[in-house]
Protein backbone atom coordinates (compact mmCIF):
# COMPACT_ATOMS: atom_id res chain seq x y z
CA UNK A 1 0.00 0.00 0.00
CA UNK A 2 1.32 3.45 -0.92
CA UNK A 3 1.92 6.08 1.70
CA UNK A 4 -1.08 8.29 2.45
CA UNK A 5 -1.43 11.57 0.57
CA UNK A 6 -3.32 14.19 2.59
CA UNK A 7 -4.89 17.09 0.71
CA UNK A 8 -5.92 20.21 2.61
CA UNK A 9 -8.83 22.05 0.97
CA UNK A 10 -8.18 25.37 2.66
CA UNK A 11 -10.92 27.80 1.68
CA UNK A 12 -13.45 26.73 -0.96
CA UNK A 13 -15.95 29.09 -2.55
CA UNK A 14 -18.91 28.83 -0.19
CA UNK A 15 -17.75 29.00 3.43
CA UNK A 16 -17.81 32.43 5.07
CA UNK A 17 -15.96 34.03 7.96
CA UNK A 18 -19.29 34.22 9.77
CA UNK A 19 -19.49 30.43 9.63
CA UNK A 20 -15.78 29.77 10.32
CA UNK A 21 -13.80 32.70 11.81
CA UNK A 22 -10.48 30.94 11.05
CA UNK A 23 -11.17 30.71 7.30
CA UNK A 24 -8.12 31.90 5.30
CA UNK A 25 -9.13 34.41 2.62
CA UNK A 26 -6.21 36.60 1.54
CA UNK A 27 -3.21 35.16 -0.35
CA UNK A 28 -1.03 35.66 2.73
CA UNK A 29 -3.54 33.90 4.99
CA UNK A 30 -3.80 31.02 2.52
CA UNK A 31 0.00 30.79 2.38
CA UNK A 32 0.23 30.64 6.17
CA UNK A 33 -2.53 28.01 6.34
CA UNK A 34 -0.75 25.94 3.68
CA UNK A 35 2.49 25.98 5.65
CA UNK A 36 0.67 24.93 8.82
CA UNK A 37 -0.99 22.07 6.95
CA UNK A 38 2.31 20.99 5.40
CA UNK A 39 3.86 20.85 8.87
CA UNK A 40 0.89 18.74 10.03
CA UNK A 41 1.29 16.21 7.20
CA UNK A 42 -0.41 17.55 4.06
CA UNK A 43 1.42 17.18 0.76
CA UNK A 44 -1.25 18.86 -1.42
CA UNK A 45 -3.12 22.10 -0.81
CA UNK A 46 -6.30 22.64 -2.80
CA UNK A 47 -6.92 26.35 -3.23
CA UNK A 48 -9.74 28.67 -4.22
CA UNK A 49 -9.19 32.41 -4.53
CA UNK A 50 -11.25 35.10 -2.83
CA UNK A 51 -11.55 38.85 -3.17
CA UNK A 52 -10.66 40.83 -0.02
CA UNK A 53 -14.37 40.97 0.86
CA UNK A 54 -14.50 37.17 0.83
CA UNK A 55 -16.38 36.67 -2.42
CA UNK A 56 -15.02 33.93 -4.72
CA UNK A 57 -12.95 34.77 -7.79
CA UNK A 58 -10.91 33.02 -10.47
CA UNK A 59 -8.76 36.12 -10.99
CA UNK A 60 -5.44 34.86 -12.32
CA UNK A 61 -3.50 37.59 -10.53
CA UNK A 62 -4.89 36.55 -7.14
CA UNK A 63 -4.05 32.89 -7.82
CA UNK A 64 -0.53 33.96 -8.75
CA UNK A 65 -0.23 35.72 -5.39
CA UNK A 66 -1.55 32.64 -3.59
CA UNK A 67 0.94 30.36 -5.32
CA UNK A 68 3.80 32.70 -4.45
CA UNK A 69 2.72 32.94 -0.80
CA UNK A 70 2.51 29.14 -0.52
CA UNK A 71 5.76 28.42 -2.34
CA UNK A 72 7.83 30.83 -0.26
CA UNK A 73 6.67 29.12 2.94
CA UNK A 74 6.67 25.40 2.18
CA UNK A 75 7.10 22.65 -0.41
CA UNK A 76 3.62 21.32 -1.18
CA UNK A 77 1.79 20.53 -4.38
CA UNK A 78 -0.47 23.48 -5.16
CA UNK A 79 -3.71 22.28 -6.70
CA UNK A 80 -5.93 25.06 -8.03
CA UNK A 81 -9.67 24.81 -8.49
CA UNK A 82 -11.20 25.07 -11.94
CA UNK A 83 -14.63 24.59 -10.39
CA UNK A 84 -14.53 28.12 -9.04
CA UNK A 85 -18.02 28.94 -7.86
CA UNK A 86 -21.48 28.15 -9.20
CA UNK A 87 -22.39 30.54 -12.01
CA UNK A 88 -18.87 31.33 -13.23
CA UNK A 89 -18.21 30.95 -16.96
CA UNK A 90 -15.89 28.20 -18.26
CA UNK A 91 -13.45 30.83 -19.52
CA UNK A 92 -13.37 32.44 -16.09
CA UNK A 93 -12.86 29.11 -14.31
CA UNK A 94 -10.05 28.02 -16.64
CA UNK A 95 -7.98 31.22 -16.46
CA UNK A 96 -5.56 30.27 -13.62
CA UNK A 97 -4.42 27.07 -15.39
CA UNK A 98 -2.12 29.27 -17.51
CA UNK A 99 -0.06 29.83 -14.33
CA UNK A 100 1.12 26.20 -14.68
CA UNK A 101 0.31 24.93 -11.17
CA UNK A 102 1.38 21.36 -10.53
CA UNK A 103 -2.26 20.21 -10.28
CA UNK A 104 -5.77 21.43 -11.02
CA UNK A 105 -9.20 19.96 -10.50
CA UNK A 106 -11.33 18.84 -13.44
CA UNK A 107 -14.97 18.04 -12.70
CA UNK A 108 -16.21 15.28 -14.99
CA UNK A 109 -19.76 16.54 -15.42
CA UNK A 110 -22.57 18.63 -14.00
CA UNK A 111 -24.23 18.16 -10.62
CA UNK A 112 -27.03 19.58 -8.52
CA UNK A 113 -25.27 21.47 -5.74
CA UNK A 114 -27.74 22.13 -2.96
CA UNK A 115 -30.21 24.60 -4.48
CA UNK A 116 -27.92 25.40 -7.42
CA UNK A 117 -26.52 23.55 -10.43
CA UNK A 118 -22.81 23.29 -11.18
CA UNK A 119 -22.69 23.10 -14.97
CA UNK A 120 -19.78 21.48 -16.80
CA UNK A 121 -20.65 20.58 -20.39
CA UNK A 122 -18.66 17.95 -22.36
CA UNK A 123 -17.12 20.63 -24.57
CA UNK A 124 -15.98 22.49 -21.45
CA UNK A 125 -14.41 19.34 -20.02
CA UNK A 126 -12.55 18.75 -23.28
CA UNK A 127 -11.28 22.31 -23.32
CA UNK A 128 -10.12 22.11 -19.70
CA UNK A 129 -8.39 18.76 -20.27
CA UNK A 130 -6.58 20.04 -23.37
CA UNK A 131 -5.38 23.19 -21.62
CA UNK A 132 -4.11 21.24 -18.60
CA UNK A 133 -2.22 18.91 -20.91
CA UNK A 134 -0.73 21.86 -22.81
CA UNK A 135 0.41 23.52 -19.58
CA UNK A 136 1.81 20.33 -18.00
CA UNK A 137 -0.78 20.37 -15.20
CA UNK A 138 -1.83 17.11 -13.56
CA UNK A 139 -5.66 16.91 -13.51
CA UNK A 140 -7.48 15.59 -10.48
CA UNK A 141 -10.75 14.20 -11.83
CA UNK A 142 -13.56 15.33 -9.53
CA UNK A 143 -16.33 12.75 -9.17
CA UNK A 144 -19.60 13.76 -7.50
CA UNK A 145 -21.62 10.77 -8.67
CA UNK A 146 -21.11 7.44 -10.43
CA UNK A 147 -22.04 8.80 -13.86
CA UNK A 148 -19.03 11.11 -13.75
CA UNK A 149 -16.76 8.13 -13.15
CA UNK A 150 -18.30 6.33 -16.14
CA UNK A 151 -17.66 9.44 -18.25
CA UNK A 152 -14.04 9.63 -17.12
CA UNK A 153 -13.50 5.97 -17.99
CA UNK A 154 -14.85 6.52 -21.51
CA UNK A 155 -12.59 9.51 -22.00
CA UNK A 156 -9.56 7.63 -20.67
CA UNK A 157 -10.27 4.73 -23.03
CA UNK A 158 -10.30 7.17 -25.98
CA UNK A 159 -7.09 8.87 -24.86
CA UNK A 160 -8.88 12.15 -24.09
CA UNK A 161 -7.43 12.23 -20.56
CA UNK A 162 -3.87 11.43 -19.46
CA UNK A 163 -2.95 8.27 -17.60
CA UNK A 164 -2.35 7.38 -14.86
CA UNK A 165 -5.55 9.09 -13.74
CA UNK A 166 -6.11 10.46 -10.27
CA UNK A 167 -9.67 10.74 -8.96
CA UNK A 168 -11.22 12.67 -6.09
CA UNK A 169 -14.51 11.22 -4.86
CA UNK A 170 -16.44 14.14 -3.35
CA UNK A 171 -19.14 12.44 -1.32
CA UNK A 172 -22.06 13.86 0.61
CA UNK A 173 -22.88 16.93 -1.48
CA UNK A 174 -26.68 17.39 -1.55
CA UNK A 175 -27.49 16.31 -5.11
CA UNK A 176 -24.41 14.10 -5.45
CA UNK A 177 -23.45 10.62 -4.29
CA UNK A 178 -24.09 9.77 -0.65
CA UNK A 179 -21.11 9.49 1.69
CA UNK A 180 -21.55 5.84 2.65
CA UNK A 181 -19.18 2.87 2.68
CA UNK A 182 -21.39 1.13 0.13
CA UNK A 183 -21.21 4.05 -2.29
CA UNK A 184 -17.43 4.30 -1.95
CA UNK A 185 -17.06 0.54 -2.47
CA UNK A 186 -19.03 0.79 -5.71
CA UNK A 187 -16.85 3.64 -7.01
CA UNK A 188 -13.70 1.68 -6.17
CA UNK A 189 -15.06 -1.38 -7.99
CA UNK A 190 -15.34 0.76 -11.14
CA UNK A 191 -11.90 2.41 -11.02
CA UNK A 192 -9.77 1.98 -14.15
CA UNK A 193 -6.54 0.04 -13.82
CA UNK A 194 -3.61 1.98 -12.43
CA UNK A 195 -5.70 4.85 -11.09
CA UNK A 196 -5.15 6.51 -7.73
CA UNK A 197 -7.94 8.03 -5.65
CA UNK A 198 -8.73 10.45 -2.88
CA UNK A 199 -11.96 10.70 -0.91
CA UNK A 200 -13.46 13.92 0.42
CA UNK A 201 -16.42 13.60 2.80
CA UNK A 202 -18.64 16.64 3.21
CA UNK A 203 -19.57 17.89 6.68
CA UNK A 204 -19.90 15.17 9.30
CA UNK A 205 -18.90 12.59 6.66
CA UNK A 206 -15.33 13.92 6.55
CA UNK A 207 -13.88 11.79 9.34
CA UNK A 208 -15.66 8.50 8.44
CA UNK A 209 -14.68 8.83 4.78
CA UNK A 210 -11.12 9.75 5.73
CA UNK A 211 -10.89 6.63 7.86
CA UNK A 212 -12.05 4.47 4.95
CA UNK A 213 -9.57 6.18 2.65
CA UNK A 214 -6.74 5.30 5.00
CA UNK A 215 -7.85 1.70 5.45
CA UNK A 216 -8.74 0.99 1.82
CA UNK A 217 -5.53 2.22 0.23
CA UNK A 218 -6.73 5.57 -1.05
CA UNK A 219 -5.88 9.09 -0.07
CA UNK A 220 -7.72 11.71 1.95
CA UNK A 221 -8.91 15.30 1.58
CA UNK A 222 -9.91 17.38 4.59
CA UNK A 223 -10.27 21.09 5.27
CA UNK A 224 -12.65 24.00 5.65
CA UNK A 225 -13.95 23.77 2.09
CA UNK A 226 -15.64 20.50 3.00
CA UNK A 227 -16.13 20.71 6.76
CA UNK A 228 -15.71 23.47 9.33
CA UNK A 229 -16.13 21.39 12.49
CA UNK A 230 -13.70 19.30 14.49
CA UNK A 231 -16.54 17.42 16.11
CA UNK A 232 -20.28 18.02 16.39
CA UNK A 233 -20.92 21.49 17.77
CA UNK A 234 -17.22 22.40 17.90
CA UNK A 235 -15.61 24.50 15.18
CA UNK A 236 -12.14 23.44 14.10
CA UNK A 237 -9.44 25.93 15.05
CA UNK A 238 -7.59 25.61 11.74
CA UNK A 239 -7.24 23.52 8.60
CA UNK A 240 -4.06 22.13 10.13
CA UNK A 241 -6.03 20.72 13.07
CA UNK A 242 -8.06 18.60 10.62
CA UNK A 243 -4.90 17.49 8.78
CA UNK A 244 -3.15 16.57 12.02
CA UNK A 245 -6.05 14.36 13.09
CA UNK A 246 -5.84 12.35 9.85
CA UNK A 247 -2.06 12.03 10.22
CA UNK A 248 -2.47 10.73 13.78
CA UNK A 249 -5.17 8.31 12.72
CA UNK A 250 -3.01 7.02 9.88
CA UNK A 251 -0.14 6.45 12.32
CA UNK A 252 -2.43 4.51 14.65
CA UNK A 253 -3.57 2.37 11.71
CA UNK A 254 0.00 1.73 10.57
CA UNK A 255 0.03 3.78 7.39
CA UNK A 256 2.81 6.31 6.81
CA UNK A 257 2.04 9.78 5.46
CA UNK A 258 3.59 10.84 2.15
CA UNK A 259 5.90 13.82 1.83
CA UNK A 260 5.34 16.06 -1.23
CA UNK A 261 8.00 14.38 -3.39
CA UNK A 262 6.58 10.97 -2.46
CA UNK A 263 3.11 12.22 -3.41
CA UNK A 264 4.44 13.37 -6.79
CA UNK A 265 5.83 9.90 -7.41
CA UNK A 266 2.65 8.13 -6.29
CA UNK A 267 0.55 10.32 -8.59
CA UNK A 268 2.86 9.84 -11.57
CA UNK A 269 3.37 13.58 -11.88
CA UNK A 270 6.83 13.27 -13.37
CA UNK A 271 5.15 11.54 -16.33
CA UNK A 272 2.78 14.46 -16.83
CA UNK A 273 5.61 16.98 -16.64
CA UNK A 274 7.70 14.95 -19.08
CA UNK A 275 4.87 15.00 -21.64
CA UNK A 276 4.58 18.77 -21.28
Amino acid sequence: MDKLIITAALTGAEVTRQQQPALPITPEEIGIAAAECAAAGASIVHVHARHPDGTPTQDKAIYQQIMAEVQKRCDVIVQISTGGAVGMSPQERLAPVSLKPEMATLSMGSVNFGQDVFLNLPDDIARFAAEMQAQGVKPELEIFDSGMLATAKRWLAKGQLPSPAHFDFVMGVPGGMAATPQALMYLLSELPAGATWTVAGIGSAQLPMATLGILWGGHVRVGFEDNIHYRKGELATSNAQLVARVARLAAELGRAVAAPDEARRILGMTLVNAVA
